[in-house]
C-alpha cells in the first residue's frame, strides 16, 4: 500500500490534517486504534480559537460550525468578588472564539472524509513506524488478523500522549519537560443553561472555578480540588453547593443546576516535547504537548500544529520546496 502521508490518529488533529491535505490534492491514509464511535464518544474541549475556526473554513467543513456555534468576543474574570470583562475582540484586532464542541468538530471532519471516500482505518492494532529517518518511511499495522504495510513520504504523529510515534523517537534525540500541578480540576457537564453568555474565570479564596458552556442549553463547569479527592465522593449537590460559594451574587442568582451527564477529576500537568520533527516523522497535538484544559487550549494548539505542518507539506508537494 502506498500513500504520500500516513497519519496516525483520527482525533481532531489527524482528521483536520487529512482534510487540509485532501483539499490540496495530497493523498493521506489515517490509522486509528479505536473505533469511530469511541472517538466520537470522547467528551473534550468546546472552545475554538480563531486559528481553529479559520482552519475549519479552509478545510471546507465550517458550515455547521458557523450555523450552530456561539461566537464570543470576550470573557469575564471574577477577582476579589468583582467581575471584569476582557474585550478580546477589541484587544486582538477582531479575533473571536467560538463555542463548538470538539465532538461536533470531529463529526464534521469524519463526515467530510467519508463523503469524499478517503481512507480511514479504525481498530488498527500493533501500529509501528519504521525508517522515518530515511526518505522511505513505512508504517505497519494489523487489522482483522491481517498484517499491512504502508509506504509513504511522511508520517504525521497525531496519536496523542500515549501514541506510538513519540515513543518511537530515539531517546537521544528527544527532550521532554513536565510540570505536575498540586491540584486537579473537577469537571461537570450538565444539560442546563449557562450561568452567563460568556465564560467566567473565577479567582476565589476557596480555589479556582470556571463557568463554561457547550451551547445555550449545555454547561461545563470546573472546580479546583485537591489531588486526593475522588470523583465518587462528589455528589451533584455537593458540586453545585461549592460552585455557588465561589461565584459572585449575580452569577449565583443566575445559576441553574441539574443532574450531571459527565463528571470527572483531571489531574493537571504541562508536558512539552522537543523537537516535533524526527526525520520524516512529525508530531502534532497531544503527541507533542499537553496543557491544562483551560479554555480548550490543547485543541487550539493542535490546530496550530496542523496549520504549520499542512503548509509545509503543501509547499513540499505543490511548490517542490523544503523551505518550511
Amino acid at each position: 500500500m502506498r500513500t504520500q502521508v500516513a497519519i496516525i490518529g483520527a482525533g481532531p488533529s489527524g482528521l483536520l490534517l487529512g482534510q487540509l491535505l485532501h483539499k490540496a490534492g495530497i493523498d493521506a491514509i489515517i490509522l486509528e486504534r479505536q473505533t469511530g464511535d469511541y472517538v466520537l464518544g470522547r467528551i473534550r474541549a468546546g472552545i475554538l480559537e480563531q486559528v481553529c475556526i479559520d482552519l475549519m473554513d479552509e478545510a471546507g467543513v465550517g458550515e455547521r460550525m458557523h450555523k450552530e456555534g456561539l461566537v464570543h468576543g470576550g470573557f469575564e474574570m471574577l477577582y476579589n468578588g468583582k467581575r471584569h470583562r476582557v474585550d478580546m475582540n477589541k484587544l486582538t484586532g477582531g479575533k473571536n472564539v467560538m463555542v463548538y464542541g470538539q465532538t461536533d468538530l470531529t463529526k464534521d471532519l469524519m463526515d467530510a472524509r467519508a463523503a469524499a471516500g478517503l481512507p480511514t482505518v479504525y481498530e488498527a492494532t500493533n501500529v509501528a513506524v519504521h525508517d522515518f529517518d530515511s526518505k522511505k518511511p513505512r508504517v505497519t499495522y494489523e487489522k482483522d488478523g491481517q498484517k499491512f504495510e504502508i509506504e509513504c513520504d511522511f508520517i504525521a504523529g497525531c496519536d496523542g500522549f500515549h501514541g506510538v510515534c513519540r515513543a518511537s523517537a530515539p531517546k537521544s534525540a528527544i527532550k521532554e519537560f513536565e510540570k505536575v500541578y498540586p491540584f486537579g480540576w473537577l469537571g461537570v457537564l450538565a444539560d442546563t443553561p449557562p450561568v452567563h453568555h460568556e465564560l467566567i474565570y473565577v479567582n476565589s479564596p476557596r480555589g479556582f472555578a470556571l463557568c463554561s458552556q457547550r451551547s445555550h442549553t449545555r454547561s461545563r463547569y470546573y472546580l479546583q480540588v485537591p489531588l486526593t479527592d475522588k470523583v465518587e465522593n462528589w455528589s451533584d449537590e455537593a458540586f453545585w453547593d461549592e460552585l455557588r460559594l465561589r461565584l459572585d451574587p449575580a452569577a449565583r442568582a443566575q445559576l441553574v443546576t441539574g443532574p450531571s451527564i459527565e463528571k470527572s477529576i483531571a489531574p493537571l500537568r504541562s508536558f512539552i516535547t522537543e523537537p516535533l520533527r524526527f526525520g520524516r516523522m512529525f508530531l502534532a497535538g497531544d503527541a507533542g504537548h499537553i496543557v491544562p484544559p483551560t479554555g480548550a487550549k490543547g485543541l487550539n494548539l493542535a490546530a496550530t500544529d496542523v496549520k504549520y505542518l499542512s503548509n509545509a507539506l503543501v509547499e513540499f508537494y505543490v511548490e517542490k520546496s523544503e523551505a518550511e
